[in-house]
């Protein structure tokens, strides 16, 4: 078995609901040691559909894999000072409290930066560390709203709407574990100090709108709702089939839209002046659209994804979770990975990702119970003994 890319990496999880979790979750797939501060009796947010407080759940099995679980209440002094002695242990900290909140609890930048110069010290937070929204909470669903990802997501004719899946929190882990990394290979190859990450929840929607802002700076375009329709790349959206299933296309070059024009049975359409170019399949989409709809209402989704495939256009049926459970390719790839739990048996989850093919991710371990490495890590790492572990959950520090 290879061994991981990350061992030897501490990272310090100081972080409740979604992105922040998830990041460390990302670095402990390839080896770091991950150590996760809980809050005693309630845990992580994502334990809340385990059957009783600070339990297990089914989310939590998975976001909190490759962790360890410490409790402390950092409402407390006490917590906060076992904080500070904690932090110079660890490579990375990741955090996303809010900014006055780890100001108030004397562990803001400036401070952090002051108790650990070689510490990679990751903040998400919902509008950043600097500028006049600093103080403002968010979650994905705010996020998505103020980086313009909602108004730009439903049909034309019906409000928007955010997606179904916590996408910015996703991308947010990905940057933030992205630029974790490129600020420890600063400090271990070039010599750098430790760094700041500052990332704003809606910073990782931003990134991903294309040329959006682009066109209203340019232009004073603005880019309105078009449901499954992108406005430049024609065709390029989902269609429904004979067995009321919906079918994803994307046949937006000349080429692959030759070539569905052959599928379809109708060659021509290829040259037809209203079609010929990327410029007029735009200008007549809704035409176009109506007589690939016609198509595919003759075909079985299954019989639709397998003529447009056999003939190189790119398709898909539009899949649900329990489409995903029997699909041979999620299960062959490894995308997919079953896992045997004490608690819920054998389950599937999300397997490590991305594939690296010399030293790939591992699930070593599941989502703990709340506080199962507390006594391990404290008295490892400040060298506390049996008696003062008893004092400190007496006294509910953790």
């Amino acid at each position: 078995m290879s061994s991981l890319p990350l061992r030897g990496i501490r990272v310090l999880d100081l972080s409740t609901v979604l992105a922040a979790p998830v990041t460390a979750t990302l670095l402990g797939d390839f080896g770091a040691e991950v150590v996760k501060v809980e809050e005693p009796g309630r845990g992580d947010f994502t334990r809340g559909r385990a059957a009783e407080p600070g339990g297990r759940s089914l989310q939590w099995l998975q976001e909190g894999r490759n962790k360890k679980s410490i409790t402390l209440d950092l409402r407390q002094p006490r917590g906060r000072e076992l904080l500070r002695r904690l932090i110079p242990n660890f490579d990375i900290v990741v955090t996303n409290y809010r900014p006055p909140t780890m100001e108030r609890w004397g562990l803001a930048p400036d401070d952090l930066r002051a108790l650990h110069p070689a510490g990679v010290f990751v903040f998400i937070t919902g509008y950043g560390l600097t500028g006049p929204y600093r103080d403002r909470g968010s979650f994905d669903r705010i996020a998505s709203a103020y980086s313009g990802l909602t108004y730009v997501s439903g049909e034309p004719d019906r409000p928007p709407v955010r997606s179904g899946f916590s996408v910015i929190d996703f991308m947010s882990a990905y940057l933030s574990a992205f630029a974790a990394m490129v600020a420890l290979r600063e400090r271990e190859v070039n010599g750098g100090e430790g760094q700041i990450v500052d990332l704003a929840l809606y910073e990782a929607g931003f990134r991903a709108a294309e040329d959006a802002y682009l066109a209203y700076s340019a232009h004073g375009e603005i880019r309105e709702r078009l449901g499954n329709k992108n406005p430049y790349i024609v065709p390029a959206s989902d269609f429904s089939t004979q067995d009321n299933r919906i079918v994803s296309l994307h046949a937006g070059t000349d080429t692959l839209f030759a070539r569905l024009c052959d599928v379809m049975g109708q060659p021509r359409l290829a040259q037809d002046p209203r079609f010929h170019t990327r410029h007029a399949r735009s200008a007549n989409q809704d035409a176009l659209y109506a007589l690939i709809e016609d198509w595919t209402a003759t075909y079985s989704a299954d019989d639709v994804v397998k003529l447009l495939t056999d003939a190189g256009v790119p398709a898909s049926p539009v899949m649900s979770m329990a489409d995903i459970a029997v699909d041979p390719h999620y299960r062959d790839r490894g995308t997919l990975v079953a896992v045997d739990d004490e608690e819920f048996g054998v389950v599937d989850m999300v397997a490590p990702l991305p594939h690296l093919s010399g030293t790939p991710g591992r699930i070593r371990t599941l989502g703990p119970r709340l506080g199962q490495h507390t006594d391990e890590i404290l008295s490892r790492e400040l060298g506390m003994s049996d008696d003062e572990l008893r004092r400190l959950r007496a006294d509910n520090t953790i």
